[in-house]
């Protein structure tokens, strides 16, 4: 009960704070309470960090997911990087699972953003089931005047049944837009979106997991990219455009014109 207070005011905190700067206020919390560390990182989604693996070179996402201490497991290699001794992996089959879905993610990729980078990383539940991480990026290059970057993190819990599996699946988009110039002034919008789904699905063998798990995330980004676009953008424009607005400076002399005339008329009658 002790920890719990101090663990519950640090969430609150970072909920409070820029969401464009969860990396750095996590990692000054976590330099004022280190003995909350494994559970902030485990339970706080921050923007995802780009490496490249070294056997492959190919370059793969790091999250609490597939790290082990200091070191992280490339989806690509299977090894750890910095090279640990006796780090946590996936047995054999959820592993060759974990293969499939990485090159079916990388496909998805690159249909859907054009770029980016895609991991998928997959651990052991238990007998009768699996869980795993989908990890999605897209950044643009700030070149001055703009800069954006778009996080996906879909978590999955796979329970098999007799000829189903149940699937519980926690979806957060972390997104960061900033644009500047004459005509806008600074913009910049931050923010983050959580939203969990559960389903039943059939499963005629281990590959109809790729599918149906494709088929789960492919839906909910679909849904929650509709619902940022048309109610946080949406509501954001409106309320730009009722506090700040900027008409040209003829249209407004005309409109002080029109009204001295109007006024000037009633007068004379």
């Amino acid at each position: 009960m002790a920890t719990q207070v101090p663990f519950d005011s640090a969430l609150d905190l970072l909920r409070r704070l820029n969401p464009k700067h969860t990396a750095t206020n996590l990692h000054c919390l976590l330099n004022l309470v280190p003995e909350l560390t494994e559970e902030l990182l485990s339970s706080v989604d921050q923007p995802l960090q780009v490496q490249r693996c070294n056997q492959t070179g190919k370059d793969y996402l790091l999250c609490d997911y597939n790290r082990d201490g200091d070191s992280y497991r490339s989806p690509w290699s299977n090894e750890f990087d910095p090279p640990i001794q006796d780090g946590t992996l996936p047995s054999d089959k959820v592993r060759r699972l974990e293969i499939v879905a990485n090159d079916a993610f990388d496909v998805y990729r690159d249909l859907y953003y054009e770029g980016g980078v895609s991991s998928v990383y997959f651990w052991d539940l238990n007998a009768d089931g699996f869980a795993g991480v989908v990890l999605l990026k897209k950044s643009v290059e700030s070149t001055g005047k703009s800069a954006g970057s778009w996080d996906s993190i879909h978590v999955f819990e796979c329970n098999n049944r007799s000829r189903s599996s149940h699937y519980k699946l926690t979806s957060t988009v972390i997104l960061h837009m900033a644009n500047s110039g004459e005509s806008l002034g600074e913009m910049d919008l931050s923010g983050n979106m959580t939203r969990q789904v559960e389903y039943d699905l059939q499963v005629d063998n281990d590959d109809s997991h790729i599918m149906n798990i494709g088929k789960l995330v492919e839906d909910m980004e679909l849904k929650m990219r509709n619902l940022l676009q048309e109610v946080y953008f949406g509501k954001a424009k409106d309320v730009v455009g009722d506090l700040r607005v900027i008409p040209a400076l003829s249209d407004q002399q005309k409109e002080k014109s029109v009204h001295a005339e109007m006024i000037a008329s009633m007068n004379r009658r």
